[in-house]
């Protein structure tokens, strides 16, 4: 233990004559430095990572948060028919480690409010002059998501910066356009329901028409089958078997035209 002491002793010596001279500055969490030397070429590409740093004096440190930013917009719109719209929107990104140096070079630290926000509103502006106010309202909402992030992502290319995606959080119209717009959902709704209802009801007549056919069919084969024969054949079956059951009755030969036995049940 005694010798870890004088260790340490003895290093602090040593370097207490640079302390003077030098800085330790720290890079916080989700976060990385670009260097500025002041008297050695101004900014470096060296890109410091987390945690404490030792440097000259004179050096300091640029601070760049690296993690995931959100940036949200109000923005003033109109549709493809002119009709003025209020949007809200935001913006994902993060700026591209590797690229800090240009970063800091060509824009700065600020790059959101430069650069992210004016091509955010610039690109959303046209992407909602395409479309109908319903289809903003309502039914194209991710399409039009879609393409402003594909026009940000393009006219953000070769900045440095890494957009994540392209949100519509909100759109307000005027209370007129609203009412409808809904009155031309709930309409097409019933249309809808409506053309469901006579689909499901021209099938079942469908199925009647069949199962009608169906009888039909069967009834004509039975009618060809009950000639006068196979008649008077069944008849004979049934006369002999009420002549061998045990109840009383009465037998009257050759009476009907058929010449089958007429046969009345009696007492017994």
């Amino acid at each position: 233990m005694r010798q870890v002491v004088r260790t340490l002793l003895y290093v602090s010596l040593a370097v207490a004559p640079f302390l003077e001279a030098c800085r330790c500055p720290t890079v916080d969490s989700g976060h990385r430095g670009i260097v500025f030397k002041t008297l050695g070429g101004g900014t470096s590409r060296e890109v410091l990572d987390e945690g404490m740093h030792v440097m000259p004096l004179w050096n300091s440190v640029i601070p760049y948060d690296t993690r995931v930013h959100e940036m949200k917009e109000q923005l003033s719109v109109l549709s493809s028919n002119g009709l003025p719209l209020r949007v809200e929107a935001s913006v994902r990104f993060r700026p591209m480690v590797q690229e800090l140096y240009e970063l800091q070079t060509q824009i700065g630290p600020d790059y959101d409010s430069k650069l992210i926000a004016p091509i955010v509103r610039s690109e959303a502006r046209k992407v909602f002059g395409r479309y109908q106010p319903e289809e903003i309202y309502s039914t194209r909402r991710e399409e039009i998501e879609q393409q402003i992030y594909d026009e940000v992502t393009k006219a953000l290319q070769g900045k440095h910066i890494v957009v994540e995606a392209v949100l519509v959080r909100d759109v307000e119209l005027p209370d007129a356009i609203k009412t409808a717009i809904s009155d031309k959902l709930a309409e097409e709704q019933r249309a809808q329901k409506m053309k469901f209802t006579l689909d499901r009801e021209r099938q079942e007549a469908q199925r009647k028409q069949i199962e009608a056919e169906g009888i039909l069919k069967y009834q004509n084969i039975v009618r060809q089958g009950l000639t006068p024969e196979y008649l008077q054949f069944k008849g004979i079956e049934a006369t002999e078997r009420l002549a061998a059951s045990s109840n009383a009755k009465i037998v009257i030969v050759g009476s009907p035209k058929s010449g089958l036995p007429l046969i009345f049940q009696g007492d017994k």
